[in-house]
């Protein structure tokens, strides 16, 4: 199985694919979209959607993986962060992608153990988990790539449980 996982965002989106197979993990392809921040949100909007589709095209994957809004305390960025995330929404939609999402605390559990786990305990796991020589930069990234861990486990998980 082929996931991408998402971490939304209009100035930082980050996204990580993920092969998962038998149990092992391998990191196909990470990184960040980056929007200019004096550009129109529209602009953005559509440099997000054209950047992450060239990603769905290069790896058809099977499941998108996108992480929850979490109540912010800071509104506008709640509300840029959801019209983001509306896109990628939009890109799997089109790709006939199926979609999960998991809050930030349920990606932390599952990838460190820890439901409350920082930055550093999350990247240094993902690191751990996929066999990566370096820690995934920047926190985006890392971030998305925790999502499609994330998946991957609770997929299997599901699938244990339905065989059982």
């Amino acid at each position: 199985m082929i996931i991408i996982g998402i971490d939304p965002g209009t100035a930082t989106a980050g996204y990580g694919v993920v092969h998962s197979s038998a149990g092992r993990l391998r990191a196909l392809e990470y990184g960040t979209i980056r929007t200019p921040p004096r550009q129109g949100l529209p602009l953005r909007l559509k440099s997000i959607y054209t950047e992450i589709t060239a990603v769905l095209d290069r790896y058809s994957p099977d499941v998108m993986a996108v992480e929850q809004l979490f109540f912010n305390r800071n509104v506008t960025s709640a509300l840029s962060v959801g019209q983001a995330r509306g896109i990628f929404l939009l890109a799997a939609a089109q790709s006939g992608l199926k979609v999960a999402e998991y809050t930030p605390p349920e990606v932390k559990q599952s990838v460190t153990g820890d439901g409350g786990a920082d930055k550093a305990q999350i990247a240094f796991m993902v690191r751990a988990l996929l066999g990566l020589r370096e820690t995934p930069r920047p926190d985006d990234a890392a971030d998305a790539l925790a999502i499609a861990i994330c998946h991957a486990h609770t997929s299997a998980t599901a699938a244990r449980i339905a065989g059982s």
